[in-house]
């Protein structure tokens, strides 16, 4: 894969233009088919299988001419102070606002307060009137909506309380201007992390652009597949939050091969080649967690999981293609890793931390030293952030979630004020007397068998459609929609289903919308452990794959448990606890929205994925090329936790700017994305794992002889372009004994070396013993310490040993504090050669006797003189 995507960025790298072209025109098409598309319409939440479904399908066929999938609208009046809706004058004015209502665009009905049952309160200071439409809430004009709203406004002026509940008034979701905000902190970040303007607008022009064609493309066929509202924010989250993320990756490890001296067309290609895989495998996994989701077998969450999908895979084909292409535009704007323009203070800062170890280096050290500790204050942190997913709660939003100063929760408050807390959530029971002797009397038996239930408020008498084989019975629970006890009911009624169909050959179905509110959290809670399953499976034989190891992938696994609980847990705290409710601007609490925790489970996952990818293959990189397992860890940390860090932060600053929105399902989905994302980057991925891989050791790595030879070599780490660095460089070893691609290059082969050792002064200063070595290996060594001019050591230098006749025998990587340990075949003469960033590269011929050899390295800047060094035997 790394050669093919090396040529890929190349090409792109050379037709720029035609690229560039590709992606615009793409844009431009997707654009204008957006904005001739047909408006969308209602967006159907039909859940096949589920009893409260069947009961909407029956009412349907049997009733075709009910509009029973209609908008509604409950026009609630309460009276002033010490008077009653009944009184002359208020029943007057109810009377005359029922019949202007009647004459409003696309009404199908609607119902007099004081000819209709129980529509005026037993205390008859609040009722309510009831319209129906002939088309869904979303597909009413404009016109329809205005005219209900003046309608209203205008029978306020007489004094009388007047609010709208229902779906007519319900909008289109708002993200707010927190998007804003974090596309911008997201800009800062890139700046800082890539030091230039320049490269900072290159993820993001990249990643507006794949998330511009992704929403145009979904608004376009939002009619025709039935797209919801939210599809398009989520899509347009996660492709945006992605998109930045893998084009800084990809320019990241440019700047890292334009600092070893290659031009730009082979620099791009071999960051493409090498970052670029690892965007193919993240984003592969996170398409695999999207598209999973139709495992559910819910279409609305399908569609969802698809239209992401769709996005991410977008996002990965234009960080392989338009990123190459706009590095061609800008040509020497960017510059190489280390460098930065003096307006971010580059020179300052490189001379501050010349021969100094990274961050990254100094938090690797630190893990691998006490990995046992990291570990567990990393699990126990995380743990305690899951304890509010014990008492999780899952539903659908309805009108009291809404903030208080919208008219739909005003509406709802009084309705429940007038009525009982379970009149906001009434059950439709369906009885099907097709098949019975005696349709009436079955009804009867099912009204009155529903009456003696605990925590029934009240029951209407049964309505028979035209043909008289359907009944429909309104129950009113005694309890609030979202409460347990109203569950208790719908559960109730349906065990006397069984019973009444022995008894009189009728069927019992109970629908509405809070029995579908509980079928359907049950339906997405039994799709959970079949979807976990099928979506980890087949991430782990993809991980193993990409890491040739069995322990990585299922440690993989395990942080994405422990990093997904916490992060249902931070959203069951503020949106269903009230913590930091205020703060975050969420007005109301309540139930969790049902499709919140699964689709969180499959964004989580995939992103979680990316990181465990992008960090750890350079730890592998380094372990395939001769480090120790611990020593490999800190080198991955080198070269990748800035980036990643920059990344993470990029991710979770686009994902909280959607906490702003208007939608709960988006705002909860922000602000748990926002919480996995710091979750798994900076306690999983940053803490556990490198924690984990330390204590395992070389065990980490293990993978059967057979399974190795059967799993396919997709090459991720670029052995073959290493390879043809070899073939190029006249070197026939092997391709994992180069240099990561990360370093200096040195010369290679017995002749060159000798000349460069001949012509350099050696041993200009003497080694002294305050320096412990590292320990030796069994049989001689070389061992001491890589030190910068000003005598500091130098992390991450690599040491290669070769024989005088050119063959390459081993390689180290010297500790944070620059200490080194090289085993030898034996005594003998060999060439010693030494290359660190920012250094010179030197070589050395040293004989090595029977006792290990004492050899210090001075090494000098790019522009400093010739290194010294000096070899004691011992």
């Amino acid at each position: 894969m790394a050669t093919f995507l090396y040529k890929l960025g190349r090409f792109a790298f050379r037709r720029r233009h035609y690229i560039a072209l590709f992606w615009a025109a793409l844009l431009a098409a997707a654009c204008v088919a957006a904005f001739n598309a047909p408006a969308a319409g209602s967006s159907s939440y039909a859940i096949p299988g589920i009893e409260s479904q069947k009961a909407y399908d029956l009412l349907a066929q049997r009733s075709p001419g009910s509009s029973a999938d209609g908008g509604s609208a409950n026009v609630v009046f309460k009276a002033p102070a010490g008077e009653k809706m009944t009184d002359a004058y208020n029943k007057n004015l109810v009377e005359q606002t029922v019949k202007d209502l009647g004459t409003g665009p696309e009404v199908e009905s609607v119902t007099d307060p004081f000819t209709q049952h129980n529509a005026v309160s037993k205390d008859g200071t609040i009722a309510y009137a009831q319209v129906k439409y002939t088309a869904p809430a979303k597909e009413l004009k404009d016109s329809t909506k205005d005219f209900l709203e003046k309608t209203v406004e205008e029978s306020r002026h007489s004094g009388v309380t007047v609010e709208i509940g229902g779906d007519v008034l319900d909008e289109s979701p708002e993200t707010g201007i927190g998007e804003v905000i974090g596309v911008a902190v997201a800009a800062v970040v890139l700046v800082v992390t890539l030091g230039s303007l320049v490269a900072a607008g290159l993820p993001l022009l990249t990643a507006l652009i794949g998330v511009g064609i992704g929403v145009a493309g979904i608004t376009a066929l939002a009619n025709a597949l039935d797209l919801g509202d939210t599809t398009s924010i989520l899509a347009m989250m996660i492709g945006l939050a992605v998109g930045i993320d893998y084009a800084l990756f990809i320019l990241s490890r440019y700047r890292g091969e334009l600092a070893e001296g290659r031009d730009r067309e082979d620099a791009v290609g071999r960051a493409t080649g090498t970052a670029g895989s690892a965007v193919v495998f993240a984003g592969l996994t996170v398409v695999i967690a999207l598209v999973g989701l139709s495992v559910v077998d819910v279409p609305v969450l399908t569609k969802m999981g698809m239209a992401a999908a769709c996005t991410v895979v977008l996002a990965v084909l234009i960080a392989l293609t338009m990123i190459p292409a706009m590095i061609g535009y800008v040509g020497r704007k960017i510059q190489p890793a280390g460098s930065k323009s003096k307006r971010f203070g580059g020179r300052k800062a490189r001379e501050n931390t010349e021969g100094k170890p990274n961050m990254g280096t100094r938090w690797g050290s630190f893990v691998v030293r006490r990995p046992a500790a990291v570990l567990v204050l990393g699990v126990v942190a995380l743990g305690v952030m899951a304890v509010p997913v014990t008492q999780l709660q899952l539903g659908l939003g309805d009108d009291s979630t809404k903030p208080e100063s919208t008219t739909q929760r005003k509406a709802y408050d009084l309705l429940s004020e007038g009525f009982g807390p379970g009149f906001n959530g009434p059950l439709m029971v369906v009885v099907d007397t097709k098949e019975s002797s005696d349709p009436k009397a079955a009804a009867t038996t099912v009204t009155d068998e529903i009456k003696g239930l605990k925590d029934v408020a009240s029951v209407t008498p049964a309505l028979f459609n035209k043909a008289g084989d359907t009944a429909t019975i309104t129950v009113i629970p005694d309890s609030k929609p979202s409460s347990t006890q109203t569950e208790d009911l719908v559960h109730a009624i349906r065990d006397k289903a069984d019973g009444i169909k022995a008894d009189t050959d009728a069927r019992v179905l109970v629908t509405g919308t809070t029995a579908m509110n509980i079928d359907f959290s049950q339906k997405l809670t039994n799709a959970l452990i079949p979807y976990l399953a099928l979506v980890v499976g087949l991430a782990f034989l993809l991980l193993m794959v990409v890491f040739r190891s069995i322990l990585v992938p299922l440690k993989a696994a395990l942080g994405f448990l422990l990093s997904v609980l916490a992060a249902l847990g931070a959203v069951v705290a503020v949106f269903q606890w009230g913590w930091l409710a205020g703060l975050l601007g969420v007005e109301e609490t309540g139930p969790i929205m049902s499709l919140v925790p699964i689709f969180m489970i499959g964004v989580i996952f995939g992103l979680a994925m990316d990181y465990e990818v992008f960090l750890v293959t350079r730890m592998r990189e380094a372990y395939v090329h001769g480090e120790e397992p611990k020593q490999s860890v800190v080198t991955g940390f080198r070269h990748s936790a800035r980036v990643v860090t920059a990344a993470a932060i990029i991710m979770m600053a686009v994902f909280a700017g959607f906490i702003s929105s208007s939608e709960s399902m988006i705002k909860m989905m922000g602000l748990g994305l926002a919480s996995a994302v710091f979750f798994d980057a900076f306690i999983v991925r940053m803490a556990i794992v490198p924690a984990v891989l330390a204590l395992l050791g070389k065990s980490a790595w293990w993978l059967p002889k057979w399974l190795d030879r059967a799993l396919p070599n997709v090459d991720v780490e670029g052995e073959r372009l290493r390879a043809q660095d070899q073939r190029e460089s006249g070197n026939t070893q092997a391709p994992t004994a180069e240099p990561p691609s990360e370093r200096q290059p040195v010369l290679v082969g017995a002749g060159a070396l000798r000349k460069s050792a001949e012509a350099e002064p050696q041993a200009t200063y003497a080694s002294t013993g305050s320096v412990d070595p590292v320990p030796a290996s069994d049989g001689p060594s070389i061992e001491g310490q890589v030190r910068g001019r000003e005598g500091t050591g130098v992390a991450g230098a690599t040491l290669t040993l070769i024989s005088l006749t050119g063959r390459q025998l081993g390689r180290t990587v010297t500790q944070s504090d620059g200490r080194y340990s090289m085993p030898t075949p034996g005594s003998g003469s060999y060439v010693l050669t030494v290359a660190a960033d920012d250094h010179q590269p030197r070589a050395a011929t040293l004989e090595v006797g029977e006792e290990p050899l004492a050899y210090d390295v001075l090494l000098a800047g790019t522009s400093g003189t010739d290194d010294e060094g000096q070899s004691r035997a011992r």
